[in-house]
């Protein structure tokens, strides 16, 4: 697992995700499936168990969330996220209305296991399609990452070499100043006897070479 990013010099902390975190979304199919024949059995032992009328409100229901699948899957504004949800609703109604009117129990988990795989075959397809989006987030951020680390090193080694330079401008201003101030301050020094004799005048303080 990658780290967060910090600053150069900046040690990343360390986050670790809890393992119900990671195990949960595996869970959740045979959870789903499993609570759909739990609820269905409470149902069968509650009146549903032979009642045609219960079972013709789930295969119409059923019916509905299919053809409501069906027509999202189509035409031009169709949507695949819509869809799948109208053919799960309608696989879930039918399970629960076979699971309901039954009055054993082979039937029901026979159904709940080919629902069990065929949710996991789906989910199995989500998550492949979730990681490899995850994955290429994650590449994308750690190239944006050392993009920046780069600029910012640039920045860096650019701002300490203009200080040094600046610092070494003012040690040679202020060593020239003082050479100056030491030259003026010899005793008998004439700078007219200097041009006189025909060598090169020395600047004075306040003027420049």
């Amino acid at each position: 697992m990658n780290q967060p990013y910090a600053p150069p010099g900046i040690a990343a902390p360390t986050v670790h995700r809890h393992w119900l975190a990671d195990a949960a979304p595996k869970a959740a199919p045979v959870l789903a499936t499993s609570t759909v024949l739990i609820l269905a059995r409470i149902w069968n032992a509650n009146g549903a168990q032979h009642s045609i009328g219960d079972a013709a409100v789930m295969g119409v229901l059923a019916a509905g969330a299919a053809y409501a699948g069906s027509k999202l899957a189509t035409g031009d504004n169709g949507d695949g996220t819509a869809a799948a949800i109208g053919f799960t609703a309608a696989g879930t109604m039918a399970f629960a209305g076979v699971a309901a009117y039954t009055d054993s129990l082979p039937l029901p988990l026979l159904l709940w296991s080919v629902a069990t795989v065929l949710s996991y075959v789906l989910a199995v397809r989500h998550w492949r399609t979730d990681r490899r989006d995850t994955v290429t987030y994650e590449r994308a951020t750690i190239d944006r990452r050392e993009t920046q680390r780069h600029v910012e090193t640039v920045e860096v080694i650019r701002a300490r070499a203009q200080v040094e330079a600046a610092q070494a401008g003012g040690a040679y201003a202020t060593a020239l100043a003082a050479a100056l101030t030491a030259r003026a301050a010899l005793p008998g020094f004439d700078p007219v006897a200097l041009t006189t004799a025909g060598l090169p005048e020395l600047p004075v303080a306040g003027k420049s070479l």
